[in-house]
């Protein structure tokens, strides 16, 4: 069986709207590297859209799953419940941000959690208006692709989107977006298109994933505290990309002094098995009637067995500490190369949630062309990366924190290499 062959069958059989980026199809992996079905060799600096901090097939998240499937692998949670599901919910009680009574409900994927998020907003205030931020992603469905904060590909052609959803700026020093400005245009919000006492709740995430890394700086996030807490608005921290040490910390809402009042969670909470969960205040969260939320496979017995493993992964193993040292070891490379790669504009975000972002040098418009050829020439060398931004022209690294030094090492000197060459072709 060879790649192309795979890739035949593969367009014959399957949309194209399921974009697919890579042209050669996994056999196996493990940690920070997988092989291709022709023996070929990746570092993986995606970890499948930040779902691998705890790496390809860790052991004791392997040995948690095996233990599960000798017990069994499905009862559907609202059917005939199962202790691991109240222990996991314990625990995410007990970890998130805020000292105040929570509950957590489960699903299985992050859109799921947002959209269940959005429920339980609606349900405790009685509300239908939701505010989101321009770049944000929020998921797929309906719901998520109202919220999301980017038309192409995710909105195109597939309108018209529920009603009663609004968007303001997000604070982007680098492209002119001042907290001032984000926060003036939810007050015009308020005063041109929905009054305050109609909305349920606003949604943002800490750092913006698909929208390119940018950190919500911690006075706009005090900002929004107060406006909720004027309005009677519930504060949802969307931490679906930020969550499980990617940013230093066990949640990105660890780095403000302030707490939401609803969080969603998904990605690498269970390893790489669907999982995904909402949690907030008990009284909010109590909101929705019996039947209200769940699902078929939500809170499945395997992905929740998984994210146990992934906790205690994360508290043996320092991984919050881990991302840390391996994003100012990343920042402190990137930064070194911004004199001799005039298109790379900034670097930035907390922990191990990096971001390089390229601008023409002559007229600070993206450079999306560079960034792509860059993505394209370190997967030619075996380093697999991804691009984000509303202009494609941002690339996130997004490694498994797990990842051995000597392949984080190799990594780095491709990224080198490969930032360097292109750079010379463009003087």
């Amino acid at each position: 069986m060879s790649n192309a062959a795979l890739l035949a069958r593969k367009n014959a059989a399957t949309p194209r709207g399921v974009g697919v980026m890579c042209n050669f199809y996994a056999e196996r992996a493990e940690n920070a590297e997988l092989w291709d079905i022709e023996g070929h060799r990746y570092i993986d600096f995606a970890s499948g859209i930040a779902v691998l901090n705890t790496g390809h097939r860790h052991p004791k998240i392997l040995a948690a799953i095996r233990a599960q499937l000798e017990c069994f692998t499905h009862t559907a949670y609202q059917i005939v419940p199962y202790a691991s599901y109240v222990e996991l919910a314990e625990r995410i009680n007990a970890c998130t941000p805020g000292t105040y009574p929570k509950k957590t409900a489960f699903f299985t994927t992050g859109a799921e959690a947002v959209e269940n998020a959005i429920k339980v907003a609606r349900a405790a205030t009685g509300r239908p208006g939701v505010i989101a931020f321009g770049g944000a992603f929020h998921g797929r469905t309906m719901m998520g692709m109202a919220l999301t904060g980017k038309v192409t590909p995710y909105k195109t052609g597939f309108g018209p989107f529920p009603g009663e959803v609004f968007h303001a700026p997000f604070p982007n020093p680098l492209h002119g977006v001042s907290v001032d400005d984000s926060l003036r245009a939810i007050g015009q919000l308020f005063k041109s298109d929905i009054d305050p006492q109609r909305v349920a709740a606003i949604l943002f995430e800490p750092v913006q994933g698909e929208g390119g890394f940018y950190q919500a700086p911690a006075e706009f996030v005090r900002a929004l505290r107060a406006l909720c807490n004027q309005h009677g608005i519930l504060l949802i921290a969307d931490e679906i990309q930020t969550g499980f040490a990617r940013t230093g910390k066990l949640f990105a809402m660890q780095h403000y002094d302030v707490t939401p009042d609803l969080m969603t969670i998904a990605k690498s909470l269970a390893g790489g098995l669907p999982l995904s969960g909402v949690v907030g205040r008990a009284e909010l969260m109590d909101a929705a009637q019996p039947g209200g939320l769940g699902g078929t496979y939500a809170g499945n017995p395997l992905a929740i067995a998984a994210a146990h493993a992934v906790l205690d992964v994360i508290a043996e193993e320092q991984l919050a500490e881990r991302a840390e040292q391996l994003g100012q070891q990343l920042k402190k490379r990137l930064h070194r190369l911004q004199a001799s790669v005039p298109q790379l504009a900034e670097v930035r975000g907390p922990g191990a949630m990096v971001a390089a972002e390229f601008l023409n040098p002559l007229n600070a418009e993206p450079a999306t062309d560079f960034t792509k050829a860059i993505q394209a020439k370190a997967l030619a060398r075996g380093l697999l990366l991804l691009s984000c931004g509303v202009s494609g022209n941002v690339i996130r690294f997004l490694f498994p924190l797990t990842i051995q030094q000597a392949v984080f090492d190799e990594a780095l000197d491709i990224l080198e290499a490969v930032l360097t060459e292109h750079a010379l072709e463009h003087a």
